[in-house]
């Protein structure tokens, strides 16, 4: 078990105590009278220090204790060899005791050198918590092998004691700090540099200060264990609190510092979620995006309008009044929220005409950050990719891909990428996400189907066709345009892109998809087999991208093996080399080789004995 610290204001008081047993026992020296005089001269100077710090810590409620823990460590040290030195000098009467108690010059100068560091530490930790005072970037004896400290414990005291313009610059230097090194970072999270950032961070009377906090804990958070700490400080809470009501630089700086922590921790990317990061990060983006769904996707058996009374408008704005959410998505207005139930209670620090004066440039960068910060979310978790499509993120996520272009449609767009990923391994989640009937769904399947077809970027390709793939087990055999789409890309000239499509084919053909022979069939007569000849024959691909074809190959013999393309392009002799070359690389293949290259031999004329012979001779 941990022990537990005592109280700074115990432990000077017990430094004080010492420092006066030095004192007395020098006062009964029977030798080295002048050396022990000038001992204890210095520890009545180091006393009267440490009571000087001992009435600074008892006025100040939130004394920053670290650099005075730290020096009060070095002088208990200090004092226990003053003390034992000058015991030595009460000589007994006997020569036994005369020969053990020698002491000479150089005991004396070692200690009274140490006795005046200790003095200068208590002296520098005094001027540092001085208000009157600048940032002190001298260098206490205690920390002249290691500069850094110093300047943090500085920083950091700044911080808990000083203005609000010198907790803003503290928090710059502790950010500039963190940016040189990994190490700088540790020293500033171990010295207790994070709760005041988050202090300033959740403090809304500077946004100068909310960025700087926000951008240093950021640099603070480039590994798991550091965002893990962060976050142990309560900083989740705080930081969905300032996302939710702040004025619109701050909430880009803070979606910066959500995507940082999300993508470094996936505890605390549930945390976030938990908190309900998403649904201010989803309404921020949703920002002057026509939400309303096209009349065109309404049901025919729709119910009529109903007229509209004063009693159901009263009722209405009651409900509203209840949740608070609801009304800023009606009303596109700011949001505010609890610390630790995400609840909105609509108090707002930032009104709408603030931010409807903000520029359509820093508008197009909270975008960028919140859709970002939505992508790192979702990764991997199925609770917060429930929470986006729940604050109808899907659908505004789609309007985004087909409006915007550069950075915001990718990261929208890699953000529809982590959803299907995730839904592709969770069943419920992608009947609820996907759903054919869902107009959200219908809308985001329009955007990926536009870009696979018109899109010429290598970036937003590879995302939209991954994406089509993921949802390869979402389309019903009806849907005839996905593999239309996706085949003509097998022969693309970028070699990820092909690869990427011939994955996303391999899915639609897998043992795994109830509409596997249609698909394959699709496959087919799209001109995919061709298509995979040619791109063998023409590129020097690397073995992982040739066995992603071979895989598809083996796919479509399977499903439909009778089929003439499969025979005119003489797909079961590429099989039947690849089981030479290939398969011994990849053993767990042997089977889906061996079903495959049966199944041709089923419905191909030849020598199937021969056949069936070459195959047992190199699967073997």
């Amino acid at each position: 078990m941990v022990e537990e610290k005592k109280p700074i204001k115990d432990e000077l008081s017990l430094l004080i105590l010492h420092a006066d047993r030095v004192i007395k026992s020098a006062q009964f020296a029977e030798s080295s009278k002048s050396e022990c005089i000038e001992l204890a001269k210095q520890a009545d100077h180091l006393s009267n220090k440490l009571r000087s710090a001992l009435h600074l810590v008892a006025s100040s409620p939130l004394f920053y204790d670290r650099p005075l823990r730290r020096v009060a460590e070095e002088i208990s040290n200090t004092l226990h060899r003053a003390l034992t030195l000058v015991r030595k000098c009460r000589h007994g009467t006997g020569v036994f005791c005369q020969v053990f108690s020698i002491t000479t010059a150089a005991d004396f100068r070692k200690v009274d050198t140490l006795l005046q560091s200790s003095i200068a530490d208590v002296s520098w930790v005094l001027s540092v918590f001085d208000p009157e005072g600048d940032v002190n970037l001298s260098m206490p004896p205690i920390a002249t092998n290691d500069p850094i400290l110093a300047w943090v414990w500085s920083y950091i005291a700044s911080a808990h004691m000083g203005q609000l313009q010198d907790w803003i610059e503290s928090a710059n230097s502790l950010c500039s700090l963190a940016v040189d090194n990994d190490r700088n970072k540790k020293i500033i999270i171990e010295e207790g540099g994070v709760p005041p950032l988050l202090k300033l961070l959740k403090d809304g009377s500077s946004p100068e200060g909310q960025i700087a906090a926000s951008t240093a804990l950021r640099n603070l958070g480039n590994d798991p264990e550091r965002v893990r700490s962060i976050a142990c400080e309560l900083a989740v809470p705080i930081i969905v609190q300032v996302l939710v009501d702040s004025p619109m630089k701050v909430q880009e700086s803070v979606a910066n510092l959500v995507s940082i922590m999300a993508e470094m921790n996936a505890e605390v990317r549930e945390e976030l979620g938990k908190e309900n990061a998403t649904k201010p990060l989803v309404t921020l983006l949703s920002m002057d995006v026509a939400m309303e769904e096209s009349k065109h996707q309404t049901s025919s058996h729709s119910k009529p309008p109903v007229k509209t009374s004063i009693h159901s408008i009263v009722q209405r704005n009651k409900d509203l009044s209840k949740n608070p959410f609801n009304r800023i998505m009606n009303q596109s207005s700011s949001l505010s929220s609890s610390s630790s139930s995400s609840s909105y209670d609509g108090s707002s620090r930032h009104s709408r005409k603030d931010r409807e004066a903000e520029s359509p440039e820093q508008k197009l960068r909270l975008k960028i950050s919140c859709a970002e910060a939505l992508w790192k979310l979702c990764k991997g978790s199925v609770q917060n990719c429930r929470k986006i499509t729940e604050a109808k993120g899907l659908l505004c996520l789609a309007k985004l891909i087909k409006s915007e272009h550069g950075e915001l449609q990718y990261n929208c767009l890699m953000t529809v990428m982590e959803l299907a990923y995730v839904a592709e391994g969770n069943t419920d989640l992608r009947r609820s996400l996907f759903k054919s009937n869902s107009p959200a769904a219908k809308a985001i399947l329009e955007q990926l189907l536009l870009l696979v077809n018109q899109e010429t970027s290598p970036e937003l390709l590879k995302p939209a066709i991954k994406t089509i793939g993921y949802l390869a087990l979402t389309f019903t055999a009806k849907e005839t345009r996905i593999i239309g789409c996706l085949v003509p890309h097998l022969s693309h000239g970028n070699t990820e892109v092909g690869s990427e499509a011939t994955v996303a084919l391999c899915k639609f053909a897998s043992p795994e998809n109830y509409n596997r022979e249609v698909h394959s069939k699709a496959i087919i007569e799209a001109g995919g087999v061709a298509k995979l000849m040619n791109l063998r024959k023409i590129k020097n691909m690397d073995n992982e991208n040739i066995v992603h074809e071979l895989v598809l190959l083996c796919y479509l013999a399977l499903n439909v093996g009778n089929s003439k393309a499969l025979e005119e392009e003489r797909v079961l002799i590429i099989l039947e080399g690849a089981a030479r070359s290939v398969v011994p690389q990849y053993p767990g293949l042997r089977e889906l080789f061996f079903k495959a290259v049966h199944n041709l031999t089923l419905y191909q004329a030849g020598d199937r004995t021969n056949s069936h012979t070459n195959l047992n001779r190199h699967l073997s």
